[in-house]
């Protein structure tokens, strides 16, 4: 799995994947928490925010990085587990959102001027962890895996990020959201916050099963 790791975080180097999603976060981050006062749970769910429409690029374009002749040859050289290596570019895309998740947590309180807590902190990497989860998922599921035409890829990772962040009461990433809105003590969203975390896990682990199961009909 190391080694599979290794391999895919070499290609997304090579290939400069990554470049569009970090420029968005950063982007976002810059304009969303810049001079930011007050209470940190509200502009830790703008960093959230960031992270969870970065993290959904940055996963489709991981997945899209092999076309399906050399993605036949990565699985054969992994023993003929596709599953591994699905889990390798889930891996590879996980360990990219802890880097954005540390600048996230931090960016705001250099830019602006806030009264910091253990729970705020705590707070933050719950809420980008639930909202980066989301996105590995919905990227996952809106792959050349499950679409072979990227055009409806784009349309269905749309429609579902949408759904995630606006529909009113949607666990996890709105219902989150309302969450750190309206209630300025973080301690107080540390368990529903948890609660959101398992619930963005149970999502990841469906959405993988059912790329895996999709990508296994068609290879």
């Amino acid at each position: 799995m190391i080694a599979l790791i290794r391999y895919t975080f070499a290609t997304v180097l090579h290939t400069q994947r990554y470049l569009a999603p970090l420029l968005l976060f950063m982007g976002l981050m810059g304009v969303l928490t810049v001079n930011g006062t007050g209470p940190l749970p509200p502009a830790y769910a703008s960093s959230a925010g960031a992270l969870f429409v970065s993290s959904t690029w940055l996963t489709m374009a991981v997945m899209s990085l092999d076309d399906p002749p050399q993605r036949a040859i990565v699985v054969i050289t992994a023993g003929g587990q596709s599953l591994r290596v699905l889990l390798a570019a889930i891996g590879t895309v996980l360990l990219s959102c802890l880097v954005l998740m540390a600048f996230g947590l931090f960016f705001p309180l250099w830019m602006g001027d806030y009264l910091v807590t253990a729970a705020d902190l705590l707070l933050g990497i719950e809420a980008q962890l639930t909202c980066a989860l989301v996105g590995i998922a919905i990227g996952v599921l809106c792959s050349r895996l499950v679409f072979k035409r990227q055009g409806y890829a784009l349309v269905a990772a749309l429609a579902l990020m949408t759904g995630a962040l606006f529909v009113k009461g949607a666990p996890p990433v709105n219902r989150l959201f309302t969450l750190m809105s309206t209630t300025p003590d973080a301690t107080k969203l540390l368990a529903p916050a948890g609660a959101m975390l398992a619930v963005s896990a149970m999502i990841l682990a469906g959405f993988t099963a059912a790329t895996h199961f999709v990508a296994g009909r068609r290879e």
